[in-house]
């Protein structure tokens, strides 16, 4: 078989198994769309819109003009954050009457960060079916492409516009046994930023991912204390959505690290605090910084 017919073949597969899926009608279908790339859209997704009698979306011009790229044109229902249960009982009403209406937000997944979980919640407090088609995240996209290695993971999206009320959140995220996934604006992206190394300290490692898919994409892994200055050294890095994961607490922080301290103890008889500090690292699986800390407040206490 040479790579003509490979292709076809592999082709042909997918079609396949594109449309032997069953699509009710009466149904919700919540599709995500891309974040950037226009390539990042399934072929189940463009299979469904050509099947779908309308589509309620955040915002129809953008929506519009994304559809026509793919050469999809049908009726669009505006379906932001202020109209959402008003929206959702006129869908339900056409739904009933046996139409398959597709749910999208500018970018993404709807209902995350997005408008449409309250379209959602009504229609299935209603007893109609609603189903997903998976696409693209930002939040997950950062993820999997961050480097920490933390086994959970806690979606915040984004912190509350004023000062005060963001910092009081991010004080009560300090302590989460989990890596912190943010979304943030250009224009906040210096002063959240900030606020998150007051609040969580120089120590944690953070990712900046910025421009996710697009032609300027960057992601930036780097200790939170040197955050600022490479926010700072490009002005072109407070323009664009971001994307903000910032690291766990280290276990050897909280209030229960009796185990950090044994180990440690045993070690600073014998090592320098760099050095003990390394080997609990080796030993307990702790971040080496935050044993060094702790290492060097029990020397001073002896």
């Amino acid at each position: 078989m040479n790579s003509t017919e490979s292709t076809l073949f592999t082709s042909n597969t997918i079609i396949e198994a594109v449309t032997r899926q069953q699509y009710p009608a009466g149904t919700l279908y919540v599709v995500a769309t891309p974040i950037g790339n226009i390539a990042d859209i399934s072929l189940r997704a463009l299979h469904l819109l050509s099947l779908i009698d309308a589509v309620a979306c955040e915002d129809t011009r953008n929506t519009a003009q994304l559809f026509s790229r793919y050469g999809i044109n049908k009726p669009l229902i505006a379906a932001h954050q202020h109209n959402e249960r008003e929206v959702a009982e006129k869908i339900l009403t056409r739904l009933r009457a046996g139409e398959r209406i597709a749910l999208v937000s500018d970018a993404g997944t709807p209902g995350i960060s997005d408008p449409g979980a309250k379209i959602v919640e009504v229609l299935k407090q209603s007893g109609v079916h609603v189903t997903p088609l998976p696409g693209a995240s930002a939040a997950i996209s950062a993820l999997s492409a961050s480097g920490l290695l933390h086994e959970r993971f806690y979606f915040v999206g984004f912190l509350p516009a004023k000062a005060g009320q963001r910092d009081s959140m991010l004080h009560k995220l300090e302590s989460t046994d989990a890596t912190l996934i943010f979304y943030e604006a250009p224009h906040r992206i210096t002063d959240t930023v900030q606020a998150m190394l007051t609040v969580f300290g120089g120590e944690r490692q953070i990712v900046l991912a910025r421009e996710l898919t697009k032609l300027f994409e960057e992601i930036h892994r780097c200790a939170l204390s040197d955050a600022p200055a490479w926010l700072s050294a490009d002005s072109h890095r407070e323009k664009g959505e971001y994307v903000i994961l910032v690291d766990a607490k280290p276990v050897a922080e909280s209030n229960d690290d009796s185990e950090a301290r044994r180990v440690l103890s045993i070690l600073l008889e014998e090592c320098s605090v760099k050095q003990a500090a390394g080997l609990a690292a080796q030993l307990t699986g702790l971040k080496k910084n935050a044993l060094y800390q702790l290492a060097l407040e029990m020397k001073a206490a002896d």
